[in-house]
């Protein structure tokens, strides 16, 4: 059962990883566009299907990682710190919906710099979650 569970967080995992490493990638676009065109509007249509796509993929990958935790017994520091990042990771994704809102209501409050840089953070959120998961550091 075990062994299943872990299957399961790990593909959802990488598929939820794709939306959060895609969806900033096209709000770096869209805030290099002018509101209305319709480059902007397929670009807002794209993220907006991406993130109805990788939300349950979020949902399921957090939920099979916490039955794994609770399965397997492994209520340790690594653990803790591996549910700390998903937490993370679940407020980036939720944030990453609120700049969504804003380019649908056509404003957005950040510089193309700003989002190149935002669209970083959930590569080293990866790394991180990856060596607490391979070394189990504590």
């Amino acid at each position: 059962m075990y062994l299943w569970l872990k299957l399961l967080h790990v593909f959802f995992t990488i598929m939820w990883f794709a939306g959060l490493f895609a969806l900033p990638r096209l709000l770096v676009n869209l805030s290099q566009l002018t509101t209305g065109t319709v480059e902007y509007q397929r670009l807002l249509a794209m993220a907006s299907k991406l993130m109805r796509y990788m939300t349950p993929m979020g949902i399921l990958a957090l939920l099979f990682g916490l039955l794994t935790v609770i399965v397997g017994h492994f209520w340790s520091g690594w653990a803790h710190s591996k549910i700390t990042l998903g937490v993370v990771l679940l407020g980036y994704h939720f944030y990453s919906w609120r700049l969504l809102q804003d380019f649908r209501e056509g404003r957005s409050a950040y510089s193309q710099r700003w989002y190149r840089i935002y669209s970083e953070v959930p590569i080293v959120m990866m790394a991180l979650a990856l060596y607490l998961a391979v070394f189990k550091p504590f």
